[in-house]
């Protein structure tokens, strides 16, 4: 493969690393520092889809019900909330951010950084007031992924890295990562987990072998498919949907007569710069990550605009 085109296309942003493989090959390989190979460095939201393989693994496993269980059934004490709509919401919900929570991710009074300076983020998150009924929005909110990380714990009877160590991290290989916790020592569920490069893409081949590795069956085949199948579609200025904490989307090429016309794909997303894409028909994934140093281009659609016009054409 001529790698010019990629190098060429991807330079304006300065990315921090690219690395694309195909039918389990690495067929592009970039690092703006020869130290970024083997630096633990912040994966941000991609936490949250880390966190999605985890519960499918416990549910496959026994260890949590089905995703129609209702989130009272962990904590029963929300069905004494004022609001008796909370009652109604299930584990589907919190995976698809559509409990219905009044939640301003980044700003305002019921927000991610608010929530992580309390004493109880599980208590901030459950004493927020529905603004829509379980179900109906897709609202981001990473206080959600902290709930789903406490039921995972009281499923697992372990803590989150434990868990990831011994049914994820460990067969895949990954023997190195750090991650935060909360006051209650619960693993951030949206955030705060640390990866290589690598590590991130080991995590998309993966579920491009839709659960399978080294011939052992990690995730069941049907969850991997339906935790990644648009569950509901997003508001502008997102765009695509959401499944089970994985975004979804496709490229369209503009190209009327290419062969690739309609490309769906779905990718874990964080902050920041912090991707990782699924192409299930090209049978690829790309990692993408950056940081803050310098004046860089914004990240955001370089996949889109640089890299998938590109990949269609292989």
């Amino acid at each position: 493969m001529d790698t010019s085109k990629l190098s060429a296309a991807v330079a304006p942003y300065q990315l921090r690393s690219c690395l694309i493989s195909r039918k389990g090959q690495l067929i592009y390989e970039h690092y703006r520092e020869t130290n970024t190979a083997n630096e633990l460095a912040k994966i941000n939201s991609c936490t949250k889809s880390v966190l999605s393989a985890l519960v499918c693994i416990a549910m496959e496993k026994g260890l949590l019900p089905q995703p129609d269980t209702l989130l009272a059934d962990f904590y029963p004490r929300i069905r004494q909330d004022r609001d008796p709509r909370k009652a109604a919401i299930t584990l589907e919900h919190l995976l698809t951010m559509t409990p219905g929570f009044n939640w301003t991710e980044f700003g305002g009074h019921n927000s991610f950084p608010r929530m992580t300076r309390s004493e109880n983020w599980i208590d901030f998150v459950l004493e927020q007031k529905l603004s829509h009924n379980p179900g109906e929005h897709m609202e981001y909110n990473s206080g959600v992924s902290q709930l789903i990380a406490a039921i995972l714990v009281k499923g697992t009877g372990m803590p989150v890295a434990r868990y990831a160590e011994l049914e994820l991290f460990g067969p895949l290989g990954i023997e190195q990562y750090e991650w935060e916790q909360d006051a209650q020592g619960i693993h951030t569920g949206g955030f705060g987990l640390r990866l290589r490069p690598a590590h991130l893409l080991r995590f998309g081949q993966l579920y491009l072998q839709r659960g399978q590795w080294e011939h052992r069956q990690l995730i069941a085949p049907e969850l991997v498919d339906r935790s990644t199948q648009t569950a509901i579609l997003v508001e502008a200025p997102r765009r695509g949907g959401y499944a089970w904490h994985w975004w979804t989307d496709s490229y369209i090429h503009p190209d009327k007569d290419s062969a690739v016309s309609d490309l769906y794909y779905y990718y874990a997303r964080g902050y920041g710069g912090q991707f990782v894409y699924v192409l299930p028909e090209l049978e690829t994934v790309v990692v993408l990550t950056q940081d803050h140093r310098g004046k860089q281009k914004p990240v955001i659609e370089v996949f889109r605009e640089s890299v998938a016009p590109l990949l269609v054409q292989l």
